[in-house]
């Protein structure tokens, strides 16, 4: 144990450090666009080759250690959590599809929103519910689902409604009082919530409201089916029940487990759903989830040797060095919350990462800690909102049966955050606060 953490403190920030995540993104992003196929390169495929590269880089250690050190990172406590949650989520969006949950979900929405509205709607439940929740991943895993149902009824491009969810998942993530992204900027700028709320909402929510208005135009080339079916109310209340549960703020994993449950109690009661059904169902949904765990624990023990090997104190010490004025300091802040989450793929690790060089910085500049909190927030939520290998993308993706690389085009919330945070800090907005 002391040679290890002699080893480890023995390491130098080092650019080389950062080569597998290019390895990574070469392989999987640029040669997926090369040959206009995003199935052509596995993802799984991708994050074994830059996984093993990552090992033969590394230095001090022997093959031994450096495998212990890269299955540390695949078992760390956010990654297990993670899986946790894929697995849950699996079993209830399966066993809902079987006893019909979604397909009555899908009707009774069908039913309430007029057609031009149904994109507008999706988006804003999902911003509803991940503002009430405080997590991206529980809205996902909440909507998708039903998303995935109204696109195949109505004709709209999968991987667009997905993305809406997704992007609305964001809006809360960044905003909410209870997110832990919000609570981990407050805590490391030494703001208070409330105030870091009123300075961030003044500049997401009017990009969130551009975005709605160009839902509601594209939602004009949408129809609804000709022939709507009629609603089973009783095998709608699964979901309510995850709904409402979430946005009680209930633990992500015991609304699920809620979930799983009430399917199994309602589908008994519905004609043609036995108990071997539900197990069925349950086990075909933790199946499907099992390339997106490999997925992830691939990702966490890469990840995990690009930190060991000083990738992310590379990337601090570079853009601190030639900080000069307020935008600057902004600018960096930014820019180091946005790389480090490249490198953990978690917006609240990459967070309490550069959390406390943030903080030196806006001392050394006086810059503002509400602002200050709100560009770490919004800057970690566009990236981990965008990368294909964060726990967002990958679980909407997994849940969709679609490429996580054939959302990231119709991002537009994330996207329009990022630049709307971006104008906030070079024309210095809101003024009191710059």
């Amino acid at each position: 144990m002391g040679k290890d953490m002699n080893i480890e403190m023995q390491r130098k920030p080092s650019l080389w450090a950062l080569s597998p995540l290019f390895v990574f993104l070469c392989l999987y992003l640029v040669t997926s666009l090369i040959v206009n196929d995003f199935y052509k390169v596995p993802i799984t495929v991708a994050f074994l080759v830059s996984s093993v590269y990552s090992m033969l880089i590394t230095k001090g250690l022997s093959l031994e250690e450096r495998i212990t050190c890269y299955s540390l990172g695949a078992s760390n406590k956010n990654i297990m959590l993670m899986i946790w949650i894929f697995i849950l989520a699996g079993a209830f969006a399966q066993s809902a599809k079987t006893m019909g949950a979604i397909d009555a979900t899908v009707n009774l929405t069908l039913h309430i929103l007029p057609d031009n509205l149904l994109l507008a709607g999706i988006f804003i439940a999902a911003c509803f519910i991940s503002l009430s929740v405080g997590t991206s991943v529980g809205t996902i895993v909440a909507l998708t689902p039903v998303a995935v149902g109204i696109a195949e009824k109505t004709g709209v491009d999968l991987p667009f409604m997905v993305a809406i969810v997704v992007g609305g998942a964001f809006f809360g993530d960044n905003l909410s009082f209870i997110s832990d992204t919000t609570i981990a900027s407050t805590k490391s700028m030494g703001c208070r919530m409330r105030d870091k709320f009123k300075v961030n909402s003044r500049i997401v929510v009017p990009a969130a409201l551009l975005i709605l208005v160009l839902y509601i135009v594209q939602g004009a080339q949408v129809h609804e089916p000709a022939t709507l079916q009629s609603v089973e109310w009783v095998k709608v209340i699964p979901y309510l029940i995850v709904l409402v549960t979430a946005i009680l703020g209930l633990n992500v994993m015991f609304v699920l487990m809620l979930g799983i449950i009430a399917t199994g109690i309602i589908g008994l009661l519905v004609e043609g759903f036995t108990f071997f059904d539900w197990f069925g169902a349950m086990g075909t949904g933790i199946i499907g989830m099992g390339e997106l765990i490999i997925i992830t624990l691939l990702a966490g023990g890469m990840l995990e040797l690009i930190r060991y090997n000083g990738g992310i104190e590379y990337i601090i010490n570079k853009l601190t060095q030639h900080v000069r004025g307020k935008r600057g300091a902004e600018l960096s802040i930014a820019a180091l919350v946005s790389i480090a989450n490249l490198c953990t793929a978690n917006n609240t690790i990459a967070i309490i990462t550069v959390g406390p060089i943030a903080h030196d910085i806006a001392d050394r500049y006086k810059l503002d800690k509400r602002k200050s909190a709100c560009i770490l927030d919004m800057f970690s939520c566009l990236i981990q909102g965008i990368i294909p290998y964060g726990a967002q993308m990958l679980i909407a993706a997994g849940l969709a049966s679609i490429s996580p690389l054939s959302i990231i085009a119709y991002l537009y919330y994330p996207m329009a955050m990022g630049l709307f945070a971006l104008l906030s800090i070079l024309f210095r907005y809101p003024r009191k606060y710059s």
